[in-house]
């Protein structure tokens, strides 16, 4: 079962995915696809507030990111990480639950990237918001490291995440049954 997507002029068709037994997801994903990539950096950039820096959260928004980076001139962008890593001066760290990893995860800034982001104004970049958890943690490290949140910006907003009046997306992507209808 697929659901086809248009986003920022580019059509795929994303494999249904279970999370539980009565809840599946559009898988999207834009590792390994350049095209999809480029398309929705650019577009995400042309509604992006005005910002100094970009931060991610490991993994699936680190191409979203990078990609918008170089198209403004490869600029400087942060990853939050799952892990924290033997390069790192210290770390801030959040813990958040996200629909796509069993579990409860945890996201790691490096205390010299906290140092940049103070007083900068900050935009939380993902692919997919769904609950808010990732995004919610950046939020979380950014306002920790004394950065300033300017905008939460994604590709898609799953399901009621569209309703979020604090979201900037390209596009909505539904929930489905275990039948492939939408919810």
């Amino acid at each position: 079962m697929t659901y086809h997507l248009k986003v920022a002029g580019v059509e795929r068709d994303l494999t249904l995915c279970p999370v539980t037994d009565d809840l599946y997801i559009a898988g999207f994903i834009v590792f390994g696809d350049p095209e999809l990539t480029t398309a929705c950096a650019e577009a995400m950039l042309k509604v992006a507030p005005e910002y100094d820096y970009i931060i991610t959260a490991e993994a699936k928004g680190i191409p979203l990111a990078h990609e918008m980076a170089r198209l403004q001139n490869n600029q400087k962008y942060f990853v939050a990480r799952k892990k924290p890593k033997a390069y790192m001066s210290g770390v801030f760290e959040v813990t958040v639950n996200s629909i796509t990893t069993k579990g409860e995860q945890k996201l790691y800034l490096d205390t010299a990237d906290a140092a940049l982001m103070k007083g900068k104004k900050i935009l939380l970049v993902d692919d997919v918001v769904t609950t808010g958890e990732s995004i919610g943690g950046l939020e979380k490290l950014v306002t920790e490291a004394g950065g300033i949140v300017c905008g939460k910006l994604c590709v898609l907003a799953e399901d009621t995440a569209a309703d979020r009046d604090d979201l900037i997306y390209l596009e909505k992507l539904p929930v489905f049954n275990p039948d492939g209808t939408q919810k």
